[in-house]
């Protein structure tokens, strides 16, 4: 059973290379194209993504995360949602390394089998990164104009954070 769940990957690898073969595909060449153009879009997108992390990590450091979680409490706690949560539904939008940091901090400091802990885990797994994927993904396809897709997706996360914590309170009540 172990060597059958061994072997999709260099059964695919293998299938591809004897496709390219019979269609005399220099697969040498092709693999050298692909990452050029992948160097070339590393390059495209790295300012937006360094600019990005360097805000996320200012937004920590200064201890204005934490003052707009407070701000922002009595509206949450009326949706439902725990203002334990805020830093984490604040910065998931923004960083996902930053994230499973302020979760693993949630988990950490209520238990993994908590209703915050769970909250947490479920919200990681049901929200994106909206800001990141627009400055790394539209910058990659040369998409400049993004007008209804920022509002759009983080209309998407709160809905994933409301719906997070509502399944999380259903099933684990």
């Amino acid at each position: 059973m172990e060597l059958l769940s061994a072997m999709p990957v260099p059964l695919l690898l293998a299938g591809a290379a004897l496709y390219a073969a019979a269609r005399r595909v220099d697969v040498y060449a092709a693999l050298l194209r692909g990452a050029a153009s992948g160097l070339e879009t590393a390059a495209r997108i790295l300012p937006a993504l360094v600019a990005l992390l360097t805000a996320v990590h200012m937004l920590r450091a200064s201890g204005a995360l934490e003052l707009l979680a407070q701000a922002l409490a009595p509206v949450t706690g009326r949706l439902g949602l725990p203002s334990q949560l805020l830093p984490l539904m604040l910065i998931r939008p923004v960083s996902g390394s930053a994230a499973l940091g302020v979760g693993a901090e949630l988990i950490a400091a209520y238990g993994p089998d908590s209703q915050l802990g769970r909250m947490a885990a479920v919200m990681l797994g049901s929200t994106e990164t909206t800001f990141y994927t627009v400055a790394v993904y539209f910058g990659a396809a040369g998409i400049t104009r993004t007008r209804y897709a920022v509002p759009a997706a983080l209309c998407a996360d709160l809905t994933g954070f409301l719906a997070a914590a509502w399944a999380v309170r259903l099933l684990f009540p």
